[in-house]
């Protein structure tokens, strides 16, 4: 039989021909040693010119496309093309792997760039967003990722002269970014008028924010900043795809085939056009250039490298060439000499030396060349066109012979006869012709028996046969010259085959995988002397296989280097090389071919070449001559650990289900019991699919798993503790170096692994996010300060942790196999090994990977232990055979057998080993496996008799082994861990059942003992007094389902599965009868209760049969139930049967005939039961879950004082309800330890305790039930129930309002007036009088000039244009729907608050403001770090939009107070917006919470940008979450009817709820607010005015009615505890809104706030020295004496908005503001402070003074209007014509007249001379829509008006005339200027305005510029008048969305603006131009 191994033959690469200059640039570089590196197809190449030697980089395993040179430039970072595309970063000089970066892109790499010192890389995708990432690649770790732009990205570049900033380009735009945090923020490149907007393709650097880059016109543009400062014009004739920097200058190359030279201020040097020199041609295109020193490289698009020396630059050195792009299919090898032929698309045919690794002849043909073959005398070689034609030409010098076109279809194959009389041409017509070679090539023949192209040919030696195969798959025979079909087989059996390119035959069976009819393989060829064939296929592998290989699947060596299709493979003419080709990456490759007997020398070799030799991992078939796998080894790796439903999907199914049950919550629920149950003992352990999970702890302890449950058993004491972190089964544990943690990992959907301390049993870390399904091993570093764990995935994910930080350090797909075992190198924590089904693998850390590299081992086994020997190279593994394998480095060195069977566990020691295996024998070994120094048989004979229990069988299989504490331990199979001493005696510490179901449990009816009977076919006895130990057991024929004890304990009855059952003594366990009746499942077994006369047994196949005990006799059969019998209970006095079955029914019996009754639900609960296990019938309705469809309730049973009900579940929870529970869904306590189906549930006799069976996890757990006064803090390890009560306690509508708030993203605002009609900027134009006329003005004209638009105030002096505007004052406070936003700063001397989006520091002595404003759109929550090691650290959350990381998405800022500097910038995936930030006591962690619908909590390193954890917080709105002010790790979060006790482990969060069953009655209702006192107490302030006072998670107290309404604010003081708390209640003449409180929260003092509201409702409080600071719903910051209780309010605003109206003093600089809270302000900007506020009752729409400034008129929303004088502010006179809001009010000029402009489309004009009554005079009426702005003439005679549909009217005043005379109105001057609209003020509206407008106008009293405001919140500068559209101008930042209304006061210094969202009102102080 044939050898199906793989050929231990192997392929190097020796030369790669080509060069990737297609779709890439910017690829082609010198190292630091002068060699240049570059790459093609899936390689990168290292070339050495003066040597003519390549070096080739082979980790990647799809096309490169993307390099980059680090700046030391020894480092190469590569990026490839795939579905899961990674970097590679590696050295030019070793080509070793430095560092892997993968997970963040997809599609591919597009560019990389290093920074200046090297640290940082960033990289490009290639997907739709263009994802930018920038990484620390060391450690393989995401900086900062966004979407780049929304088309392609060129080029990416860092500024090499500052820090953190870059550079991209692309398609139609720049980008400068900067790196702050992990945000990168970009700003566009202004091309302003300076250059066109187009793409540009490459970026250099320069220093003073100096940016060079090439564009597509082949202009260069200079940038300065973000601006296009200079373009220099026609640098090349097209575009410039390259441009290099060096020490000397610039280097640009283009697509004109020039290179050009430039010094350090791109002044130009020298030109190179390369298409000029003697190597050039027509359409050289430059693609990559280097300048370094007086070399120049240059890559083109036709894949060649050409090398300048730039003195003599006209003759360039063409140091390598490829074929051009277009497909390569042609490849011919001489027969004679060392040569190859390739021909491809790009028409060429060029003849390669092998020897000289170099091009030597090249010929342009006239069409594209598919295929090619040399004549055997190597004179001719003939060519295969796409067209159908072939050509035949001289090797010697490329002349023609022939040209022949004889078909229409591509030729795709041809071939010589072995005479060389005969040319076989294939073509994709479906036919083979023959062609004469003597005859000048006349057609002699052809063969037409294929239905499909012909795809390969070969000749048989004696040239009389030709085979075929073709598309179809088939393979044919012809006899040759004829052509003639060969249909009889037999003829063929002597033929002997001249060469075998065939892909079907017999003999190449084996190239294809055994499952599949795919044909991917495109080439073969056999080398007959070395018996072994090379294929290439699809997929870009090389594979070399044994020749002949017949049976399909054979086992192969594969090698890589290609990216996609491999078209053809050769051997050469003596068979030194394989000559391979690409398709799409047209490179030609050439390996070396090593035979066996070389390689043997070969362990030399550099490392890369074992690397690339990957042996077949893929190759599927079993190697004949491998040993039978071993039964236990083959059930382990059948095992699957998926669940239908894990744990992690509960939430949402109930969520689901919640909508049904919204209902059923209203009703008041029955209360979960008083009583609780604590884990007292497990009986168990898992040995039968989990090895070496059993050790000593450091205080000799000892830790193991079972279920769920991590076990630390004293063994002196023979007690249990446990860690019950995890929630589903543990499969593997790890023990640290220093004995004190463990790390165990669990099965699960997203499984975790959780690190634990032994003696506090608290979580460490846990670690999340990269294993599904399950963790299947772990192990620890021998420094301890990394884990290795492996997952259940079909990859069998590997990953690297620094478990502590939480960190993925690397990661790895680790095999298709299985892996049974991973270990860390104790000397080198960056190398491990895996070891698995049939293999062991050698791994490295590379940055954020793993480079693995198989054992070497001839045939491979499979490794189920291994541990690392005494030095960093020795490996030592077990295998399944019972042999030690020994590796040095991975080389397998020798074999030594130590068990029969397989190995399972081994330990290292200080001298020697401990090795353990199936045969049940532990054996000690020395330090080298020489020898073996003691063996220990586990044998019944040596137990001890202090054992726990008994052996089952002698020599069980040992799956754990670890030694300590003078003794060896061992776990077994069978779920037995034992103590073995030195000397010999064995004593069992615990025990369990084995593999296999357990669902029989029985109590003892008067002793502490129980019975189980398990699927593992035992039945046991144990005993639950302290010794806890089995005291018996019995092995049966069959496994069983059920068992019960006698009523007076003496017999046990016992049921098994195949239809028998037993009754055996209670005490031997020996037989007393056994019956047989049944074929299924005995499913229950009960004896009646009192003489026990009577024995039910109930099977699956849905009978009960009746036995009478003492006659041994059947006396009656239960009939008449659909399903099979699950659950059986009789009355008390023995007459009565209760059963359940499998279709949910309840039915009843009568013993002992079993009569069939039908008994009312009301009367059954009046029968005394003897048991309840039954699980249905109205007294246990409230068991079921909300989610049952996908659980059911397994068992139940009632305790026997008839209160509590324990229930067991699917999911592994044991819950405790009230009994009855009836109606749906009771309220219970939930426990979890078992990790599936709890099978059974019992009660002890005297319910001291509850006995329940796990069903997969062969445990049976024993619980203590601890009454309800004996309430340790513990009790609550359950969780409460599912579904939540409704009824939260109260109302509120700023809870309400804060809850709903939808918060308004800028950049997506809409208008904010219901606007109609065609915007400005798009209207047409209506021509002008004389245009219409066609009159010609003369320049110069006689007629008056025209009159100035605006009458100016200022005329004296020089007009002076405004230059710009600074923020100056800000009048406004956010506090109606943010909380805990104002802080004292410098020890009180300022104090920090935020409104719109700006942060603002207040400095109290001299009320002068300073401002944030880095902040894109509304800050929500701010925060200030308490440590002193970050003073004045202020952290701030703002609104966004979704998470995506792109510069609209919500962020949370970190600054500086003092400085305004930016620190950090964390752009979050809390999608709308942060709602809540708060520092750690550290003040290094930041935590902040989003608005997105999960409430997702997250945890930030806020310096380094990074987040450390995140999880889903709640489903509705979190208000606040703070850490407590002591720790880094735990923090609370509170909202609607929810508070959560958060802990922060590694990367985890962990959380629980808080527990309110502690207190009577006590419901959870919405909380609002956090504080926190010593010892663990948690204060929470409610909606309903309590506080809760929290004891960890526990309620201990209510303070009741803290306040009258909701508590919203409270504070902590860190110097002294004391506690203060904010609320909304009424001012009375004890208590007050603002209460300040001793540490407990027991005493408080409460103060009142002098505002005069009738309510007052404080948000947001804080203590500094002796003062308290209060942020109030009114937009007031009022700071009060803790001593005098004196207020002083610091800063006034509106507190509800819009503020629509606005209106500055005619002289003097105060304005006044109208607001829809019904007040009216005036606001001091020199005072900086509010004067005065009128309460008008109704909301203000606009308010105006008068042009003496001595009367004001104000608009209200009603459609009345008020005239105020201002010295009394005493009402003047006040009207009301209209009912609509009145939406600007004006004084003519000369103060007569009065317009009122209204949304009923109309202006009203009062004469004001006529006194207070104000009669309307006039109005004007046919306007198209509402009223926006009105302006009187200067002469007080004409009104403009501006409407809502975008049109703007010109009226008579007072008359209401509409003027139409475009010249009339273009010579009226203007008394003032607010209208948007109209032909001077077109260039306001910009091009993005098409869902939102301008809304506010104001031009300067000089005339020369207009201020506006729009609903992006933005206020811009321009000149006026500005008739151009899109005109230029400045903007500024810092209001919400909407602006309302804007102005300037007197004297052009000040403009004042208004916000509409942000209640706000912006002083900006305005710059004049200097004369």
């Amino acid at each position: 039989m044939a050898d199906r191994t793989a050929p231990n033959c192997h392929l190097r690469l020796e030369w790669v021909y080509g060069y990737r200059g297609h779709q890439c640039r910017n690829n082609l570089y010198y190292t630091a040693a002068k060699e240049i590196v570059y790459f093609v197809a899936g390689v990168g190449v290292v070339y050495n010119t003066r040597e003519h030697k390549q070096k080739f980089y082979l980790g990647h395993n799809d096309d490169i496309i993307s390099l980059a040179l680090h700046p030391e430039r020894v480092l190469v970072a590569t990026g490839q093309v795939g579905k899961e595309p990674y970097i590679c970063v590696w050295d030019s000089y070793t080509v070793q792997t430095v560092s892997i970066l993968k997970d963040t892109h997809t599609h591919g790499i597009a560019c990389l760039a290093f920074d200046l010192d090297g640290q940082c890389l960033v990289s490009v995708g290639l997907d739709s967003k263009n994802t930018i990432c920038v990484w620390d690649w060391r450690r393989g770790k995401v900086l900062a990722a966004v979407p780049g732009h929304t088309d392609r990205i060129f080029d990416i570049s860092w500024d090499l002269y500052q820090p953190s900033k870059l550079v991209s380009c692309g398609v139609k735009h720049i980008k400068f970014w900067s790196l702050c945090g992990n945000a990168l923020t970009p700003k566009r490149g202004v091309f302003g008028k300076t250059g066109d907007l187009q793409t540009i393709l490459c970026l250099a650097g320069a220093r003073d924010e100096v940016t060079y880059s090439g564009a597509l016109n082949g202009d260069i543009y200079v940038w300065k900043g973000i601006n296009l400062i200079r373009t220099i014009q026609g640098a090349h004739g097209s575009g410039i795809f390259s441009m290099n920097a060096c020490e000397e200058g610039f280097a640009t190359g283009g697509r004109d085939g020039c290179v050009r030279l430039w010094d350090l201020n791109f002044k130009p040097i020298t030109v190179i056009d390369l298409r000029e020199t003697d190597q050039g041609y027509k359409g050289l295109s430059v693609r990559s250039v280097c300048w370094r020193g007086d070399h120049i490289l240059v890559g083109t698009q036709d894949s060649e490298i050409f090398e300048v020396v730039v003195h003599d630059r006209n003759k360039p050195f063409l140091i390598m060439q490829g074929h051009c792009e277009g497909e390569l299919w042609a490849l011919a090898v001489h027969p004679t000499k060392p040569l190859a032929m390739t021909g491809s698309d790009d028409r060429s045919v060029r003849i390669w030396s092998l020897i000289d690794h170099a091009l030597i002849a090249r010929c342009n043909m006239e069409e594209p060349i598919r295929c090619a073959a040399v004549s055997t005398d190597g004179i001719h070689l003939a060519l295969g066109m796409k067209d159908g034609s072939f050509t035949v030409l001289r090797v010697r010098d490329m002349t023609e012979v022939v040209h022949i076109k004889d078909r229409k279809e591509a030729i795709h194959e041809l071939k010589y006869s072995p005479d060389g009389a005969h040319l076989a041409v294939g073509s994709n017509d479906n036919s083979v012709d023959v062609y004469g070679v003597v005859q000048r090539y006349k057609k002699v023949g052809e063969c037409g028996g294929s239905s499909s192209f012909i795809t390969h040919m070969d000749w048989s030696t004696d040239s009389k046969y030709l085979q075929t195969n073709d598309g179809s798959g088939k393979r044919l025979f012809y006899r040759m010259p004829s052509g003639k079909e060969v249909t009889n087989r037999e003829e063929l059996k002597m033929v002997q085959w001249s060469s075998w390119t065939c892909v079907l035959g017999p003999e190449v069976n084996g190239i294809w995988p055994k499952y599949s009819d795919i044909n991917d393989i495109n080439s073969v060829d056999a080398n007959f002397n070395n018996q072994v064939l090379v294929t290439a296929d699809d997929y870009g592998l090389v594979k070399l296989l044994r020749y002949p290989c017949v049976r399909k699947g054979a086992k192969f060596k594969k090698y890589l280097g290609h990216s996609a299709h491999i078209t053809n493979a050769r051997w050469s003419h003596d068979y030194q090389w394989v000559i391979t080709i690409g398709g799409a990456d047209h490179s030609v490759f050439q390996w070396k071919f090593v035979t066996d007997r070389k390689s043997k020398e070969a362990f030399h070799l550099a490392p890369q070449e074992t690397l690339a030799d990957s042996n077949s991992e893929e190759s599927d078939s079993d190697q004949s001559d491998v040993p039978e796998m071993d039964s236990e080894i083959e059930q382990e790796t059948q095992l699957t650990y998926r669940r239908q439903v894990y744990k992690e999907d509960l939430p949402q199914l109930k969520e689901q289900s919640k909508e049904k049950h919204r209902a059923i919550a209203m009703k008041k629920r029955e209360r979960a019991p008083g009583s609780g149950l604590k884990l007292h003992f497990i009986h168990g352990y898992r040995g039968y699919d989990c090895r070496s999970n059993l050790f000593y702890t450091q205080s000799g302890e000892i830790v193991y798993h079972v279920a769920a449950v991590g076990v630390v058993y004293n063994r002196k004491q023979n007690t249990q503790r446990f860690y019950m972190g995890h929630d589903d089964d543990i499969l593997c544990l790890a023990i640290h170096p220093l004995k004190d943690y463990v790390a165990t990992g669990q099965v699960g959907r997203d499984s975790s692994i959780h690190i634990w301390d032994t003696d506090m049993l608290k979580p460490m870390s846990v670690l999340k996010g990269f294993h599904q399904l399950g963790v299947c091993g772990l192990d620890f570093s021998a420094d301890g300060k990394r884990l290795a764990s492996v997952g259940l995935d079909d990859n069998h994910t590997i990953v690297l942790w620094d478990w502590r930080k939480g960190e993925k350090l690397s990661a790895v797909r680790g095999s298709k196999d299985k892996l049974f075992v991973i270990k860390i190198n104790p000397y080198c924590p960056d190398k491990l090994i895996t070891a698995g089904v049939k293999h062991i693998k050698f791994w490295q850390k590379a940055g954020g990977g793993l480079i693995g590299r198989r054992g070497n081992m001839g045939r491979t086994e499979t490794m189920m232990c291994a541990v690392y020997g005494w030095t960093e190279e020795m490996v030592f593994s077990g295998t399944c055979t019972g042999d030690i394998c020994i590796w040095r480095d991975m080389f397998l060195v020798k074999t030594v057998k130590a068990h029969d069977g397989p190995v399972f566990s081994m330990h290292a020691l200080e001298k020697g080993f401990v090795t353990g295996g199936k045969d049940g024998i532990v054996a000690l070994w020395d330090d080298v496996f020489e020898r073996c120094l003691k063996t220990y048989a586990i044998k019944r004979a040596v137990l001890t008799p202090g054992s726990k229990g008994l052996l089952l069988e002698d020599n069980p299989s040992i799956r754990a082994i670890s030694l300590g504490h003078g003794h060896i331990l061992v776990g077994t199979k069978n779920g037995e861990i034992l103590e073995v001493d030195k000397s010999g005696p064995i004593t069992l510490l615990v025990q369990g059942h084995m593999e296999g179901e357990v669902w029989g449990l029985a109590s003892h009816p008067h002793l502490p003992l129980c019975a189980t009977v398990s699927d593992d076919k035992t039945l046991r006895i144990w005993d639950l007094s302290p010794s806890h130990c089995m005291l018996a057991v019995r092995k049966l024929k069959k496994g069983g389902r059920c068992c019960c004890f006698s009523p007076e304990g003496k017999a046990l009855a016992v049921g098994l599965n195949d239809g028998s059952f037993l009754i055996v003594n209670a005490d031997t366990l020996e037989d007393l009868v056994s019956f047989h009746h049944r074929k299924d499942i005995i499913s229950d077994i009960r004896f009646s209760p009192g003489a026990g006369k009577y024995l039910a047994v109930a099977s699956a196949d849905s009978f009960v049969d009746i036995y009478n005990v003492m006659s041994s006799k059947r006396v009656g059969v239960c009939k008449g139930s659909l399903n099979c019998i699950t659950h059986l209970d009789w009355d008390k006095r023995g007459k009565l049967l209760q059963v359940n079955t499998g279709a949910k029914e309840q039915l009843f019996f009568e013993a002992p005939r079993g009569k069939r009754q039908t008994i009312p639900s009301t009367e059954v609960e009046k029968i005394d039961w003897s048991t309840w296990t039954c699980v249905h019938g109205t007294s246990c309705e409230g068991i079921w879950p909300v989610v049952s469809e996908v659980t059911e309730v397994t068992a139940a049973c009632l305790s026997n004082d008839r209160i509590v009900l324990a229930t067991g579940d699917d999911l592994g929870y044991v819950k405790l309800f009230k009994y009855p529970a009836k109606g749906k869904y009771a309220k219970f306590k939930r426990y979890v330890a078992h990790s599936t189906h709890v099978t059974n549930v019992r009660w002890t006799h005297d319910d001291s305790l509850l006995v329940t069976v796990g069903g997969g996890d062969t445990c049976l757990m024993v619980w203590t039930h601890e009454a309800e006064g004996h309430r340790e803090s513990r009790h609550c390890d359950s969780e409460e129930s599912d579904v939540e009560s409704e009824d939260d306690g109260g109302y509120d509508s700023d809870v309400t309002r804060e809850n709903e708030m939808s918060y308004t993203i800028k950049a997506l605002s809409t208008n904010m007036r219901p606007m109609t009609g065609v915007k400005p900027h798009l209207q047409l134009k209506e021509p002008s009088v004389d245009e219409r006329q066609g009159v010609v003005r003369p320049p110069v004209s006689r007629a008056l000039p025209q009159p100035e638009k605006l009458q100016t105030n200022n005329v004296g002096k020089k007009k002076r244009h405004m230059e710009d505007l600074v923020l100056d004052l800000v009048f406004g406070y956010r506090g109606n729907d943010c909380r805990n936003n104002v802080h004292y700063l410098n020890e009180g001397a300022d104090i920090i608050y935020h409104t719109a989006s700006v942060g603002i520091v207040l400095n109290l002595s001299t009320a002068c403001q300073s401002f944030y404003i880095e902040h894109s759109d509304d800050i929500l929550c701010l925060t200030i770090n308490q440590h002193p090691k970050f003073p004045n650290v202020v952290a701030t959350g703002q609104v966004g939009d979704i998470g995506d990381m792109s510069a609209t998405s919500p962020s949370i800022h970190v600054w500086d107070a003092v400085n305004k500097q930016t620190l950090s910038v964390l752009r979050c995936f809390h999608s709308r917006g942060v709602c809540s930030v708060s520092f750690s006591a550290t003040g290094k962690l930041l935590l902040s919470v989003g608005l997105d619908p999960e409430h997702t909590v997250a945890i930030w390193k806020w310096q380094e940008g990074a987040k450390v954890a995140s999880r889903a917080g709640h489903t509705q709105r979190i208000f606040v979450a703070e850490f407590r002010p002591d720790s880094d790790t735990q923090f609370v979060s509170v909202g609607i009817k929810h508070v959560r006790f958060w802990t922060l482990a590694g990367r985890a969060l962990l959380s629980k709820k808080g527990v309110m069953s502690s207190i009577e009655d006590a419901r959870m209702q919405t909380m609002l607010s956090v504080a926190f006192g010593a010892n663990n107490l948690t204060f929470t302030g409610t909606i309903s005015g309590d506080v809760c006072v929290w004891k960890e998670h526990i309620l201990v107290r209510i303070v009741a009615k803290a306040h009258t309404g909701p508590v919203f604010t409270m504070y902590t003081t860190l110097r002294d505890g004391l506690i203060v708390t904010g609320g909304k209640e009424r001012p009375s003449k004890e208590g007050g809104a603002l209460k300040l409180w001793d540490q407990e929260l027991k005493r408080c003092r409460a103060f009142r706030l002098e505002t005069g509201q009738v309510i007052d409702c404080v948000r947001s409080v804080c203590r500094g020295k002796g003062k308290i600071l209060v942020g109030t719903r009114n937009a007031e910051i009022i700071e009060v004496g803790e001593k005098n209780a004196a207020c002083n309010i610091l800063v006034n605003g509106h507190m509800d908005g819009p503020i629509w109206g606005v209106c500055t003093h005619p002289t003097r600089d105060v304005f006044l503001s109208a607001a829809e809270d019904g007040t009216v302000g005036l606001w001091d900007i020199s005072e900086k402070k509010m004067l005065n506020k009128v309460n008008l009752g109704h909301p203000a729409r606009t308010v105006t003074y008068s042009p003496e400034g001595d009367m004001v008129a104000i608009g209200m929303k009603n459609g009345e209007f008020i005239i105020l004088l201002v010295t009394s502010l005493k009402i003047w006179g006040k009207k009301r014509d209209r009912r609509s809001p009145i939406q600007d009010i004006r004084f003519s000029p000369n103060s007569r007249y009065l317009a009122v402009g209204s949304s009923e489309s109309a202006v009203d004009f009062y004469d004001l001379t006529l006194g207070p009554q104000l009669n309307r005079i006039n109005c004007c009426r046919d306007i198209a829509s509402f009223v926006m702005q009105m302006d009187f003439s200067a002469d007080s005679c004409y009104v403009q008006i501006s409407t809502g549909a975008y049109k703007r009217l010109v009226c008579e005043v007072p008359s209401g005339k509409q003027v139409t005379e475009q010249s009339v109105i273009d010579r009226i001057t203007w008394a003032s200027w607010t209208s948007v609209l109209g032909d001077e003020v077109v260039g306001i509206w910009s091009r993005n305005t098409d869902k939102a407008d301008v809304t506010c106008a104001c031009v300067s009293h000089s005339g020369l510029n207009i201020v506006t405001g729009d609903d992006f919140g933005m206020v811009k500068l321009f000149d006026f008048p500005c008739p151009e559209k899109f005109a230029k101008h400045k903007r500024f930042l810092g209001h919400s969305a909407h602006l309302t209304n804007i102005r300037f006061t007197s004297g052009d210094r000040y403009v004042v603006s208004a916000g509409g969202d942000d209640r706000s009102l912006f002083v900006w102080k305005c710059v004049h131009a200097p004369h």
